[in-house]
């Protein structure tokens, strides 16, 4: 089944300078921090591979002039998403980034998750959330490219300098989540092609599942309705907003 018009519209967020401020994340009731608990024990139960590692969720947004977005972020655990599931609790918005990656031929990659991950079957642009740096360090625009660089040479084998990554656009979609879009220089589609098949490969030898199972190429948004599987709500906006300005 593809993305229908029935998913909740997606804000595309246009802005060249993105600025991070670190704020506390707010205070649970004695209630709620336990329904969270009991809540990711039980997912974690089902799937074993869900790890309660360091994530950044944001805490606010706003863009207080054209070019600019503020974003508030915060330092929690994924568990935090679980607050979604407990009635009457407030669960912070994730943070996560991605990379939209051209061809030469003017065409852009997409890519489906695998069964490893939290959305298997669901096509989106290659990226996952971003982890929050050590104590006393800071995020920034820079930790923000160098997530979006490691998450492309993770799951396409596509070695891409942070440098070189382009801030695009952000999104704000489903539960609030806020995505960075950042744009990649263009590269042959066989070259991606070649790299992502050696990433499936790579992890096949040592009996692991990788995080994408399949990689596609689409000019348009006409183009996702052949892609089978449920998309990322973010996906036919910003391939839209690809098609008639990144080409």
């Amino acid at each position: 089944m593809t993305q229908s018009a029935a998913q909740p519209a997606v804000d595309v967020i246009e802005a060249t300078e993105l600025r991070l401020v670190e704020e506390p994340p707010p205070q649970l009731s004695t209630e709620h921090r336990a329904a969270r608990d009991r809540v990711w024990d039980e997912l974690a139960t089902a799937n074993p591979a869900l790890f309660d590692g360091p994530v950044v969720a944001c805490t606010s947004l706003s863009q207080p002039n054209p070019r600019e977005v503020v974003l508030g972020w915060a330092r929690v655990s994924y568990r935090n998403f679980a607050l979604r599931r407990v009635p009457g609790a407030a669960a912070l918005p994730s943070l996560f980034v991605d990379v939209l990656q051209p061809t030469d031929d003017g065409s852009l990659l997409v890519a489906r998750m695998s069964t490893a991950t939290a959305h298997p079957g669901r096509w989106h642009l290659p990226g996952g959330s971003v982890e929050h740096p050590g104590p006393g360090a800071t995020l920034d625009t820079a930790g923000l490219r160098h997530n979006a660089a490691r998450e492309l040479l993770e799951e396409l084998g596509i070695d891409t300098a942070p440098d070189d990554l382009t801030l695009w656009a952000l999104t704000r979609g489903d539960h609030g989540n806020i995505g960075v879009h950042f744009a990649a220089p263009p590269q042959p589609a066989a070259v991606l092609t070649d790299r992502f098949t050696a990433v499936v490969s790579a992890a096949a030898a040592v009996d692991q599942t990788p995080e994408l199972d399949r990689i596609s190429f689409v000019h348009t948004p006409a183009d996702l309705k052949a892609l089978t599987g449920p998309h990322a709500d973010y996906l036919e906006p910003l391939v839209d907003r690809y098609a008639r300005i990144l080409r």
